[in-house]
């Protein structure tokens, strides 16, 4: 099962959905509470740091689009996200919070973690 969580209502993740093309099966969370026991908090200084600005203000540059959201939809744009692969039992394989928006683990890691836990 491949899912992802977010705090979002159902209005914007159907939308998200849509519009990234993504198949995966969306988890809502709206109290939180998975990303606070995975210790995922909100920071407006990691989130608008100068690196993390310049990189989205290249996407401008490079015309790639962000998913087109309604204001009235963005919910907390600080909340700081990760990636986590759990196995069926719930045992976590891979654990990455974000030490900011641009950090996410490499696709060797993630595929490294997903092997070890079929043994």
């Amino acid at each position: 099962l491949n899912s992802l969580v977010s705090f979002g209502g159902v209005e914007g993740a159907q939308l998200w959905l849509e519009q990234t093309g993504c198949t995966f099966e969306m988890l809502l969370d709206p109290q939180r509470k998975v990303y606070r026991s995975f210790g995922l908090g909100a920071s407006y200084a990691k989130v608008m740091k100068f690196s993390c600005l310049l990189h989205y203000s290249e996407y401008r540059t490079a015309n790639i689009d962000f998913p087109d959201f309604p204001p009235r939809l963005l919910e907390d744009l600080y909340q700081m996200g990760g990636d986590f692969l759990l196995d069926d039992s719930g045992k976590v394989l891979l654990s990455h919070p974000s030490k900011s928006p641009l950090d996410r683990p490499g696709l060797t890691d993630v595929l490294q973690a997903a092997a070890a836990g079929k043994h």
